[in-house]
């Protein structure tokens, strides 16, 4: 008796989604799976982490938010974008408003990084930065991360540059 009653309650149920699904346009349905999947994940998402499974529910949320559209990005795009502005934030590449150290070398040490003597001319300063850079530059260098040598030898023919020749 009681597989005859789920059986036609299943029957029923069947028969009215599949009626709603003849009657509604195929952008609502797209609409509403989207937002029956993103609120299911979310669901999900609160019942792992509440039961301590954090590390498995935080991908499935972004593998079903990334399905839905915010103005040309998908929300995993989104996370992205942001971790790459995070990553660039720690490394030092992308500082907001705040200067990269350029006191970092003392004059001693920019005469020695450009393998110069104290009293050279602001020629011969010029020509071993770029002669350095030529070498180590990270637009020529890609399998070498070469990025804080090119700004540690332009730090050193600036600070020659602003103590002796200004």
């Amino acid at each position: 008796m009681n597989y005859i009653l789920l059986a036609i309650s299943i029957f029923i149920v069947l028969y009215l989604i599949l009626n709603y699904l003849a009657r509604v346009s195929s952008k609502k349905i797209a609409t509403t799976i989207k937002k029956f999947a993103v609120y299911l994940s979310l669901i999900l998402t609160a019942l792992f982490t509440i039961a301590g499974k954090w590390i498995f529910s935080l991908p499935f949320l972004l593998i079903v938010l990334s399905g839905l559209k915010i103005k040309g990005l998908t929300a995993l795009q989104f996370y992205n974008l942001y971790r790459l502005i995070q990553f660039m934030k720690n490394s030092g590449r992308f500082s907001q408003g705040q200067t990269q150290g350029s006191t970092t070398v003392s004059i001693d040490e920019a005469y020695k990084l450009l393998g110069l003597k104290k009293g050279a001319s602001k020629e011969e300063v010029l020509r071993a930065a770029t002669q350095l850079q030529k070498k180590i530059h990270p637009d020529l260098n890609r399998t070498v991360s070469t990025e804080r040598l090119s700004q540690l030898v332009n730090e050193a023919k600036e600070k020659i540059i602003k103590t002796d020749f200004s």
